[in-house]
Formats: C-alpha cells, sequence, structure tokens
C-alpha cells in the first residue's frame, strides 16, 4: 500500500512531547514522574462543599487511559474502516492497523514461533474462549484464590479446586501432589493468576509451570494484574497461554487478549461461528452447509474486529515498553511503601495478605479496619475526601473469605459496623494504583484512613440498591 499518514501509527509528536513536558513538570518525590493518564484534572464535589482532584485508586478494576493510547487512537480514528474485508483505501489501513496490532502484543508478551494472539472483549472473554476449546476429558487444576474469571469458565470440565496455599512454595507442593495423583492421566490445563487482585501478591509463575510440565499438563496465566506492572514473557515463564484485559492496561475500548500455543485452538470448533472465522462456505445436495474454518487467529475472532479497542491495547504495550519497566516498577514499590508504612500507623487497620508482609507485590492492597462497615468507609472516602477505592469480595468470593476467616456472603447495613471491634469482618476494602498514579493520591488516601478512624465520618450514611450512598444534606 501507499504510505500512510504518521499519525496513524504513532501519537503525533507535539502530543507527545506536551504529555511529557506534563509529566515533568508533575514529578514527585520518586525520580520517574508518573506517566500522563485522562482523568488527572478532574474535579469531583464533596458533600462538605467544595471541590476536590479526583484521587483514582481503583486500577485493578480499570486503569485510566494513558495520554499517549488516547492520542494514537484520535489520531487513526479519521481512518477508521472495515477490517479484512473491504477493497478501499481505509479498509485496507485498518486491517494492516489491526494486524501490526497483533504483531506488537505479540513482541510485548514475547511470543514464541507458532503462537497466535487472538484478540477478545477481555480476560474472562478469553478464559472462556480457552474453556470452549479444551480437549475431550481434559483436567483442570485452579486454586480457589482465583479472580472469577479464572475460576468459573471450566463448569464443562472435570475441575480440581486447590486450597489456598500460604506461600509461593506451598502452591508449587500443592500444584504438584495433585497433577501426581490425577487420574485418568489424560490432557490437563492450570489456571493460575501472576498477581493477585485481592491482595497484589505474585505468585510463582514460572516454578507452576513447570510443576506442570513435569507431570503432562499445560498451564495458562491470567496476566490482567501482572501486566500492567511487570514484563509478561510467554517464552520466558514458559506458559502455555496468557490472558489479559486491555481496560487494566490503560487501554480503554474493550478488548482483551488470549495469545500462546495453536494447537487446541486449531483442533476446537470456532468460539463464536460467523463471517470471518469461515474460511469456506458451501451449501450440499441435503440442504446443509459444509464449512472450511480459518486455522489463523481469525477462527476465534467471528464477526467485525475491534480495531480501535486492539490497536489501544497496542499503543499501551508499547507506551509501557517505551517507559521502561523497570522504571514502572520502582516508582510502584516507592508508592506501595507509601501505603503501607501509612495503613501501619493505625492500629485499626488490618491489611490482608496469603504469603506474609515480606512477599513481592504490585499495587494492590486489601484491608479492613476494625469496628467499620467497608462500603461505609469507602464511601466515605469517596463523598469525603474524593478518593476512589473498591470494597466488597472483588470477584474473588473465596479468596477474601479464606483471608476474612468468614463464610458470611452479604455486609452489614450501611453506617453501622459490619462487625464489632475485634470481630471478623464481611467485606474489604481495596487500593490500587499503578503508573499514572501521583504521589498526592496515596498520601491523600493515607491520610484520609488515619482522620476517619480517629475522627469518624462528617456524613451521615443510608443503603440504596445494596450500596452505602450519602444521605442528602445530613452532616453527621
Amino acid at each position: 500500500m501507499s504510505a500512510r499518514p504518521n499519525s496513524v501509527v504513532a501519537a503525533p509528536a507535539s502530543a507527545s512531547a506536551s504529555a511529557a513536558a506534563s509529566a515533568a513538570a508533575d514529578s514527585d518525590d520518586c525520580c520517574a514522574a508518573p506517566l500522563p493518564v485522562l482523568g488527572r484534572d478532574v474535579l469531583v464535589p464533596l458533600v462538605t462543599g467544595g471541590e476536590v482532584g479526583y484521587a483514582a485508586l481503583d486500577y485493578a478494576a480499570s486503569t485510566p487511559a494513558l495520554q499517549r493510547v488516547w492520542d494514537d487512537v484520535a489520531a487513526y480514528a479519521p481512518y477508521y474502516g472495515s477490517v479484512h474485508r473491504g477493497a478501499g483505501y481505509l479498509s485496507q489501513l485498518s486491517t494492516d492497523l489491526f494486524e501490526n496490532s497483533r504483531a506488537a502484543v505479540a513482541e510485548f508478551l514475547g511470543c514464541r514461533p507458532g503462537d497466535q494472539v487472538v484478540f477478545t472483549r477481555s480476560t474472562t472473554d478469553s478464559l472462556n474462549l480457552l474453556a470452549a476449546v479444551l480437549p475431550a476429558d481434559c483436567q483442570v487444576f485452579v486454586f480457589e484464590t482465583e479472580h472469577h474469571a479464572s475460576l468459573l469458565p471450566w463448569r464443562d470440565a472435570q475441575v480440581t479446586y486447590l486450597n489456598a496455599p500460604r506461600s509461593p512454595q506451598q502452591a508449587v507442593e500443592t500444584l504438584d501432589r495433585a497433577l501426581a495423583d490425577r487420574e485418568p492421566y489424560g490432557p490437563a490445563l492450570v489456571c493460575v493468576t501472576g498477581a493477585s487482585n485481592v491482595t497484589g501478591e505474585l505468585w510463582p509463575v514460572r516454578e507452576l509451570a513447570a510443576a506442570a510440565h513435569a507431570h503432562g499438563a499445560r498451564i495458562v496465566l491470567d496476566a490482567a494484574q501482572l501486566a500492567p506492572h511487570h514484563p509478561v514473557d510467554i517464552a520466558g515463564l514458559d506458559v502455555d497461554w496468557v490472558a489479559f484485559s486491555g481496560h487494566k492496561l490503560y487501554a480503554p475500548f474493550g478488548s482483551g487478549v488470549l495469545a500462546g500455543r495453536s494447537d487446541w485452538l486449531q483442533d476446537a470448533e470456532p468460539y463464536l461461528a460467523g463471517g470471518g472465522a469461515s474460511r469456506k462456505v458451501a451449501r450440499r445436495t441435503d440442504g446443509g452447509v459444509d464449512v472450511e474454518w480459518h486455522t489463523t487467529a481469525a477462527r476465534h475472532e467471528a464477526g467485525s474486529p475491534n480495531v480501535i479497542g486492539a490497536y489501544a491495547v497496542a499503543s499501551a504495550c508499547k507506551a509501557l515498553t517505551e517507559a521502561g519497566f523497570d522504571t514502572l516498577i520502582a516508582r510502584e514499590q516507592h508508592l506501595i511503601a507509601k501505603v503501607r508504612e501509612g495503613l501501619a500507623e493505625v492500629p485499626e487497620v488490618r491489611v490482608l495478605s496469603l504469603f506474609g508482609d515480606d512477599a513481592p507485590r504490585v499495587g494492590v492492597i486489601s484491608f479492613v479496619v476494625d469496628g467499620w462497615n467497608s462500603s461505609h468507609f469507602a464511601a466515605a472516602l469517596s463523598a469525603e475526601y474524593g478518593i476512589g477505592v473498591r470494597d466488597g469480595l472483588f470477584c474473588a468470593h473465596p479468596l477474601v473469605r479464606t483471608l476474612l476467616g468468614s463464610d458470611a456472603a452479604a455486609p452489614g447495613e450501611c453506617g453501622a459496623p459490619d462487625a464489632a471491634p475485634g470481630e471478623k469482618s464481611l467485606n474489604a476494602i481495596r487500593v490500587s494504583f499503578g503508573a499514572g498514579t501521583p504521589d498526592e493520591h496515596v498520601e491523600r488516601f493515607v491520610a484520609a484512613v488515619g482522620e476517619l478512624v480517629r475522627e469518624g465520618a462528617r456524613w451521615q450514611y443510608r443503603t440504596e440498591d445494596g450500596r452505602c450512598v450519602p444521605a442528602c444534606g445530613a452532616a453527621a
């Protein structure tokens, strides 16, 4: 094809330069500045009056979009066209962009020759796709500590749920024993997270992969919480597949990835049947149809693909690589230390952990506050301080209940403690952050936690549709 506008393959130089200058001007205590993200300047109202800059500390649910990603997508948008099946210039350009995005993601993940990158909607969609292509009689092994996206898709397989380990070594030993004892000895798959969405703790992925392969099993890595914080290398970790979501990798527009070995994907019927997945369709004399399916990643990408979502993911992969994971990790560890040290100064706070305080982790920390309903506490952080966190069981119900030592299914009424001081809590609060988080946000969070525990909420709250919300005009 003829030359394309530079703006289609990279953010305009002026936008990138402006973003870099903004980041440099906003550098905090750490040597590296946070990456520019959308929403840094958004003001939100406080129930006590006035406005404050929003502190987005729910990165584990969805990260804000990198400014770089937004600029790249905006530069491409005028050239948007149909993918794979159009003869026009914009269609061909969009097709090239889509396939180049696939190649960029493969490079980001360190894919091996022969690996395939399939674009999906999310990590959940990726793992459901893998569940749909499992060979007959495949056994699946999954720890009860997984996010529901990893825990639940295997309902049509023979599933063994492994108990929560209390150390990385115990995780490897538990898996090794389970695989050694399996009967019959046939195809098997292990599914494991790279970093917990509840505790942030890193799992021993390479060691678990070695244990799986030693027993003839395969392994899929749920990298939804790992990929935004640490490099993920399929070949280096020796995993068979990796799944992750764009919306947790600073890329909006609802795109995910399943990358890895192609054989199970190509041996199975398409995840969705339709245009794009089919290579040839012909009527039979008996009135039916014969279908020849694609053998490429397109086999499981039926329908018009989300080219903007795929391009956003590729742009985020490139931006994080260029920023340098060593630099990003160093800054994040600086923020983790600030939060953990601040919470340690509040005796009423208990941080949740499987592997202990010294376990390596990403910027995800869950905790309970003695005597507080977690929904009430999170609502007060938002309404009175402009801080967005998450409360509940974080789509990892078995893990959180194990950590809380509670089998209860629901929190107490808003405004009342879900447990009296010294008793077990029913849910938890999660603070999470990453490459776009400035020091001020975590400092405000730590200060707010201490103030709420010492002085209580300044406003009254009520329950509405199961959520704790400020009561209208009701100061405490």
